[in-house]
């Protein structure tokens, strides 16, 4: 079967080239770290027992953090290294973890992935989510390495795109030694794929935990003075923002204008302020044309060094946040926050750092991939849900008028945040039971 899934997966690679160079002349995306792709990561100490953990991009990267430092303080002789397939998730892992401990994920060709098995050498190989890969979980498995899944996440259309490949994914599904599900529903899916129910436990999302519960984040008085935000001006943040979407929330912006022009607003005579923070850093200059175009001033964070602030008739109407590792500042200045990825059909972008901040939440009809907490923080009425620019701009509206509102609506999405944590501790609970067991790997 291993030369059936290496003949898909060469196939594959034949149809997706064409892509793959648009993306790398084009967008820039995926230039750098082929040759460990091809299996060629770093060599580790093979004395030292290991935890290799897969991240494929910038959200599950940063949902380990909490994961890791907990791992950390239970195992502090075991070495925790990282793999990731996105340049967004390569930086974050850099930058939390250093470059020697990151690396990128290798293509699941079987020649590759022993290659990297030989020189990561780990007693334990840990998936964030979904990122089971056929000849990675076969060969870690022959070799003695416990492959586990955690903060397991499996929406329906993917587990019914999976089953297709029948007695393939069965055979890695059922290999796998322990899956910490996010809730009932997907522990059932994992289970139809394979995967044995007594391998399968419900621990909840590990993004609870990683959702840092404060009221201010280090630098966002910085970032509000270097571009010009005045703070009694209304605010409202759109963080994770994909392509389509942008337009849409532009047009809500545009209302909202509209109606604090009119008068109908009690503003303290303060024109609201919009800031966009695409979730892709490929898309900066296209969402800033995109601002230009629909007739506003773009101020771009990039082009305002901290320390350096506008004068009172340069401040913005529409902020572009085109820098990295600054989205929480921003949430952290916002009035209201707009969660992206969620009036396009994109699966959503993550809404629990946001509520852990304290700050109202809004999101569109589509958040598949966080099915869990949009639907936990609903039962609490702690978020809104809107379906288009008219509702977008008059959730925003309403929430602008109603200061008490706001408050109250921060203060019950942070209690859900805090009644959901804990899954780090149960996880690690198993992972600590299962490296005790664990043999070194040994890929001939």
């Amino acid at each position: 079967m291993r030369w059936v899934a290496n003949m898909l997966y060469l196939l594959a690679g034949v149809f997706y080239l064409p892509v793959l160079l648009y993306e790398m002349i084009v967008l820039g995306k995926n230039r750098r770290g082929w040759r460990e792709r091809f299996g060629f990561v770093p060599r580790f100490d093979p004395t030292i027992k290991r935890i290799w953990v897969h991240a494929v991009s910038l959200g599950e990267m940063n949902a380990t953090r909490e994961l890791v430092r907990q791992l950390h303080e239970r195992l502090p002789e075991v070495e925790v290294v990282f793999s990731t397939t996105t340049d967004t998730g390569f930086s974050r892992g850099v930058e939390l973890y250093g470059r020697g401990n990151v690396f990128r994920f290798p293509l699941d060709l079987s020649f590759v992935v022993a290659r990297v098995l030989r020189r990561v050498n780990p007693s334990l190989l840990v998936l964030i989510e979904q990122e089971v890969w056929y000849n990675l979980v076969r060969l870690a498995g022959g070799c003695g390495v416990s492959v586990v899944v955690v903060n397991g996440r499996l929406t329906e259309r993917s587990a019914k795109r999976l089953a297709l490949l029948g007695r393939i994914a069965r055979s890695m599904f059922s290999r796998l030694t322990w899956i910490g599900a996010q809730d009932e529903t997907i522990a059932r899916r994992f289970a139809m794929l394979g995967t044995s129910s007594e391998k399968i436990e419900v621990t909840s999302s590990l993004k609870w935990d990683s959702a840092a519960v404060v009221d201010r984040v280090d630098g966002c008085d910085r970032l509000a003075a270097a571009l010009g935000i005045d703070k009694r001006a209304p605010l409202w943040v759109c963080g994770s923002t994909g392509p389509g979407e942008e337009k849409l929330v532009l047009d809500a912006h545009r209302k909202l204008l509209a109606a604090f022009s009119q008068g109908v607003e009690e503003s303290a005579g303060k024109t609201p302020v919009l800031a966009v923070i695409p979730r892709k850093p490929e898309r900066f200059e296209e969402v800033a044309r995109l601002i230009q175009s629909a007739g506003f001033d773009c101020h771009r964070r990039s082009h305002h060094a901290d320390g350096v602030t506008p004068s009172v008739q340069n401040r913005p109407s529409v902020i572009l946040g085109d820098t990295m590792g600054e989205l929480r500042k921003f949430y952290c200045l916002a009035d209201v926050v707009f969660v992206g990825r969620t009036l396009v059909p994109m699966g959503g972008s993550d809404p629990m750092e946001v509520a852990a901040l304290g700050k109202p939440v809004i999101v569109g009809p589509h958040t598949d991939n966080f099915a869990l907490p949009v639907c936990a923080l609903r039962e609490k009425n702690a978020i809104r849900q809107v379906s288009s620019a008219n509702e977008l701009a008059g959730a925003v509206e309403s929430l602008f008028n109603d200061p008490h509102e706001r408050r109250v609506m921060g203060e019950r999405a942070r209690s859900v945040v805090l009644k959901h944590q804990g899954a780090t501790r149960r996880t690690v609970d198993v992972l600590v039971h299962i490296l005790d067991g664990a043999s070194e790997c040994q890929v001939l």
